[in-house]
């Protein structure tokens, strides 16, 4: 019985170390540094302005959809929805455009490969989000395949150049991210939307889940008994 707690104990630990990588704390730095970066190469500078407009596009969808539940209880409990999940949209807009712009500096044979695998990480962040308790798979689905689109959509419009960027660089981003996953303090995004939708909507208190799915259940018994 100890074995397999600290079994679970290690894997919910992973889970969480994992999951932090779609904060916006940690993601828009990273961005920002690159996007630094791309504008000061010659060339690259429209895929700089097609990323931040298509993720600044996906972010402000994503807002919205927390903003309409927290504020207006418009989710839909049949699929568990409450808004679309920030951290699986961030995590698909924003690592595998990393990954295919660190791919430049790679061997040839490597191109290509830096892409998939930054579409894999973002799917294993965005699966997080579910053993975390933090969103359901309609949250989690919806969120990772709108990022996916603001990433497809970058790389269709902007065509990446291959751009051999300074190893410096790429060290810098990855520790950074590898120490804000293990030392930085907790995110404080979704208390900042919750704040916002009470102001706009004038509620006194969030609305949550669980009146979503009470409401919900009340409603199919109220049908059962008909």
């Amino acid at each position: 019985m100890q074995a397999n707690d600290n079994g679970a104990d290690a894997g919910a630990l992973l889970w969480h170390l994992v999951t932090r990588l779609g904060e916006a704390q940690l993601l828009l730095p990273a961005m920002a540094a690159m996007l630094l970066f791309l504008v000061w190469r010659r060339g690259a500078w429209r895929l700089a302005i097609v990323w931040l407009l298509a993720t600044g596009a996906a972010a402000t969808l994503t807002t919205l959809s927390k903003i309409a539940f927290i504020g207006y209880g418009l989710g839909y409990a049949p699929w568990n929805f409450t808004g679309l999940s920030g951290h699986a949209m961030f995590a698909a807009a924003v690592l595998p455009i990393l990954a295919r712009l660190a791919e430049g500096s790679l061997p040839e044979a490597w191109h290509g490969r830096g892409l998939a695998a930054g579409v894999l990480l973002a799917a294993l962040v965005a699966a997080s989000r579910v053993p975390v308790q933090a969103h359901s798979w309609s949250e989690v689905l919806g969120g990772f395949a709108l990022g996916l689109l603001a990433c497809a959509a970058t790389l269709r419009i902007a065509h990446a150049p291959r751009l051999r960027i300074n190893p410096w660089l790429l060290l810098a981003l990855a520790s950074g991210l590898s120490l804000g996953v293990v030392q930085a303090p907790p995110s404080r995004t979704h208390d900042l939307v919750t704040r916002l939708s009470l102001h706009l909507s004038g509620r006194p208190l969030p609305y949550t889940r669980s009146q979503m799915l009470r409401a919900y259940r009340l409603q199919q018994g109220r049908s059962l008994q008909q």
